[in-house]
Order: C-alpha cells, then sequence, then structure tokens
C-alpha cells in the first residue's frame, strides 16, 4: 500500500485492521519527507522525536482496545507561524530564526489530541507576508507541478506539502486568501473556516482581525475530518464559537435543492485565464446536474475589497509586529549603542523587504491625519461588503467563484508588490466578511497543464454548506491525480 496515497479514513482502517503500526507509518512518513522534500523545500524543521512518541501512544492505546481519535496516525504537518512545544516557530524571518515554542498552539495541540503524528514545521512567506513563498528567509517552497513555478503563498509549504505527499494533511493560517491560493496553484483541498470557528491562541498574528486557522489535504473528507478536530470554543481566544456542526457528517448529503449563487459582475471585472474560466463553468455545470439551482447574486461592494484589505491588513500587521523589539526574543543586531539604535538596526536587518514594507504602510495609515482618511473608511467598506454577503446569503446558500484569476505564476515573474497582492482579488473578500471559504481542484487546463479549481464560500459560522457542496463538486472529478509529480514518482510504500 503506498502510503503517500492514503486517506485519513483509510489510515484510520489499516491501523484498526493492524496492516501496519503508528510507529511504521511515522517511519515511513519521515521517510518521504528527507526523501523528496529537497526537491521543493517544503519544511524548514522535522521533528521525529514527537511524531514517533505519538505514534507510541497510539500503538499503546491500539493494543488497550482504546477507541481511536479522529486523526489516529495521520502524519500531519503545521505552517511555521503555529507554536509547537519542541520546535522552533520561526515565521519564515530572520527576526525568529532560533527562537524556540514555548508552548502549544491550541490548534496544534487538538490535532495530537485526535492522534495525529506531527512530522515538523512547514515552510511559508515571511510572517505570512506574500503570496508565493519568494520572502521567506530560509528559500521559497517550489510548485511540486513544475519546479520553476511557486507555490502561492503565504502557507506554501503547506500546499506543496500535501500535493507532493510529504503529509495526508496540513494546517495553515488565510488571513486574505493564504490558504485558498496555495492550495489552488498545487492543486489540493485547502479551506479557511469561518472567522471564529477555530482558535487563534498559540499563532503569531498578521491581522488580528482576519486571521484564521484552516487545513489543506487531498480530499474534502480528509479536511473535515482535520476541522472537525480543530474546531471549537477556546477560553483562550475570545473569538472562538462553540458550535455543534461536525462537518464530516455533511460530505454525503448531496447539493440537491442547494441554491448555489454566481457573481458574474464581480468577476467580468477582473481577468481571468481561459483555463480558470473554463474550471468555473465545467463546475458550475456539474452542480447544477447535481441538483443544485443556479442563482445570479450582486456583490456590489466587493471589488473595493482589496483596497479596504490593504488598508486594515498593514494597519494590523504594525500593531502586531511591534512586539519584536530583540530584547525579550528575537534577532538583535550586535554593537547597538543605544536603545534607538537597536530597535532600528534590529528591525532593519531582522526583517525581509516586503515585511519592512507593510509595517511602514501600517505606521503611515495609523498616523494623525492618515487615519481619518484611509483607515476609518477601509473600516465602513468593510461594513458595506459584510452587508452585502449577507444580503447574498438570504437568497443563496453558497457562492461558487474562482479562487485564483490565474494558474502558478514562474518564479520572479511578478515582481511589482501590486500586482502580487492581485493574486488574492477573489479570496480577500471573505476575510473581509468573516465568512468561510474552501478551494476544490477539479484538474489540470488544457492550456496550461497546471491545476485549476473553485471556489466555494459560505454564510458565516455555517461552513456546512461548503463541505457539503464541495464533496459533491468533488464527486464529479474522480480521476483527479491527487499527487503532483515530484511526489508521484518517488512516493514511499508501506
Amino acid at each position: 500500500m503506498n502510503y503517500p496515497q492514503l486517506s485519513v479514513a483509510a489510515i484510520r482502517d489499516g491501523l484498526l485492521a493492524r496492516q501496519f503500526s503508528a510507529q511504521e507509518l511515522a517511519k515511513v512518513a519521515l521517510d518521504t519527507v528527507k526523501s523528496i522534500d529537497p526537491a521543493i523545500h517544503a519544511y524548514l524543521e522535522l521533528c521525529p522525536e514527537l511524531a514517533h512518541l505519538a505514534a507510541e501512544k497510539l500503538d499503546a492505546a491500539l493494543v488497550a482496545g482504546t477507541e481511536l481519535p479522529g486523526l489516529a496516525g495521520v502524519p500531519i504537518a503545521y505552517k511555521d507561524n503555529m507554536n509547537l512545544q519542541g520546535t522552533h516557530t520561526t515565521c519564515a524571518s530572520k527576526m525568529l530564526e532560533n527562537y524556540q515554542s514555548p508552548y502549544t498552539a491550541t490548534c496544534v495541540a487538538k490535532t495530537l489530541e485526535a492522534g495525529a503524528l506531527p512530522l515538523g514545521k512547514l515552510n511559508m512567506d515571511e510572517f505570512a507576508f506574500g503570496s508565493s513563498s519568494e520572502t521567506s528567509y530560509f528559500g521559497p517552497t517550489l510548485n511540486p507541478w513544475d519546479l520553476k513555478r511557486v507555490p502561492g503563498g503565504s502557507s506554501s509549504g503547506s500546499a506543496a506539502a500535501v500535493a507532493a505527499g510529504l503529509a495526508t494533511v496540513t494546517l495553515g493560517s488565510d488571513t486574505g486568501g493564504s490558504i485558498r491560493q496555495p492550495a489552488a496553484f498545487c492543486g489540493v483541498v485547502g479551506f479557511k473556516p469561518s472567522y471564529g470557528v477555530v482558535s487563534r491562541y498559540g499563532v503569531v498574528a498578521f491581522g488580528s482581525s482576519l486571521d484564521q486557522v484552516g487545513a489543506l489535504g487531498r480530499s474534502v473528507n480528509d479536511v473535515a475530518a482535520t476541522i472537525d478536530a480543530i474546531s471549537g470554543l477556546d477560553p483562550l481566544d475570545g473569538t472562538s464559537q462553540a458550535l455543534k456542526a461536525v462537518y464530516s457528517q455533511t460530505t454525503q448529503l448531496g447539493v440537491k435543492g442547494m441554491r448555489i449563487g454566481v457573481v458574474t459582475a464581480f468577476m467580468e471585472a477582473v481577468d481571468v485565464e481561459a483555463d480558470i474560466s473554463t474550471a468555473f463553468t465545467g463546475a458550475l455545470a456539474h452542480l447544477e446536474a447535481l441538483g443544485a439551482e443556479i442563482v445570479e447574486i450582486t456583490l456590489p461592494n466587493a471589488k473595493a475589497a482589496l483596497s479596504a484589505y490593504y488598508v486594515i491588513g498593514p494597519s494590523e500587521a504594525f500593531s502586531n509586529m511591534s512586539r519584536f523589539d530583540g530584547i525579550r526574543y528575537g534577532y538583535q543586531n550586535e554593537g547597538a549603542s543605544c536603545l534607538d539604535e537597536l530597535y532600528e538596526q534590529g528591525r532593519a536587518n531582522g526583517f525581509g523587504k516586503e515585511t519592512r514594507r507593510r509595517i511602514m504602510l501600517g505606521s503611515y495609515l495609523l498616523s494623525s491625519g492618515a487615519y481619518d482618511t484611509y483607515y476609518y473608511p477601509a473600516q465602513q467598506v468593510r461594513t458595506l461588503i459584510t452587508q452585502d454577503y449577507h444580503k447574498a446569503f438570504e437568497k443563496v446558500d453558497a457562492l461558487l467563484t474562482p479562487t485564483t484569476a490565474r494558474t502558478a505564476f514562474e518564479f520572479g515573474e511578478v515582481a511589482d508588490p501590486v500586482s502580487m497582492y492581485l493574486s488574492d482579488i477573489f479570496t480577500i473578500p471573505s476575510n473581509i466578511a468573516g465568512n468561510g471559504g474552501m478551494h476544490v481542484p477539479v484538474g489540470l487546463g488544457k492550456e496550461s497543464g497546471l491545476p485549476v479549481g473553485v471556489q466555494i464560500t459560505g454564510p458565516q459560522l455555517k461552513d456546512e454548506n461548503i463541505f457539503r457542496a464541495a464533496a459533491a463538486l468533488e464527486s464529479c472529478y474522480p480521476s483527479i491525480a491527487r499527487l503532483a509529480p515530484v511526489g508521484s514518482t518517488e512516493g514511499s510504500a508501506l
């Protein structure tokens, strides 16, 4: 049996049938990473001791006849902005190159409680500022489908690791599309829950009102099982919600009777590649054939989401980044003669170019005069966009849009920061409004030969609608190759 191809359910069944042990799973998963990852650089750190310790506990539970938890034996890895005690948490930055996690983030701890095997920490854009992995201090992750192309970002390692079979599922964070955009570029399922579904405690903040932890996997069912494990109320995060939804129970319900919204006017305002348009049209036809009703809706203010985001996001980032002063922790430039010089040199040399750009932008936006001119109006636009979504979801159960306007681009191809920011034009509105969203792959583009797919967005805190529609759509594409060429040619057998 080929380990990289195993689903969450197949791993559980294999353990129960004694086809393999958790220790064997841990070993083959780590060996697979060691064999394949040098080609794509998805991982920043492996934690074999933690993986084998988790496997030992799981094997003991099997011997004792204890019921297996939801992610039993599932090899998992985490974006490197999530604390895991026993590992570093670098955020792919020189500033935190030697920072050791003092505790474990709630979302990570819940996967361990659910029986997952932690393989390590994954590469990302520095402090999650980027859409291509090119801002990582440790060097970029490469796209397993084409090593000349970016895997997307900022959860670059999270998407590439799943695409290449280097983890069954991964966790990522999404502030403006940082799960869904790399999922689209790498051809995997990527889900950002509604704001508040998953605790953010222990995750290094970018934009506190926008950040959300989510999951990536090779199937909707795998992602559903992961979200089941990590969601729920956390007293350590005041924004977290107590919800009763079990997402893995909604994936078999089908879409018959569901109303799926299409935002034609918004899509026509964006230059969308032919492969993406074809994928969208095909997905829409499949959903309609399965019994969904297609409804034309409007989001009048969605085109302003990008502008609002790049005011609110940098402003919150500026506030969150102020803690990195090189005194309590973080990079400290040697030879500073005074405190001001320590701050100036440490931040100038410890942060990368894009991080410095966003800090400076946020500093300006929150300054006297600029606040009233930019920040306050951006919050007003945010309210309008949120109201647009509320009105839309009075008419439909979910929305279908492209996830990205184009397929994965080559390294260095998008050098202009504004052009890079446009990579998230379809994903940002749901972060502004707090709605959940999922990228669903539908195959490879005829013209590009690269992964293509669509995005399904749902009402706030009704993410079960997304899983229901996504699983139905996924069933229409049974021949999709779940592993990219890099992983499929060298995957380890179990």
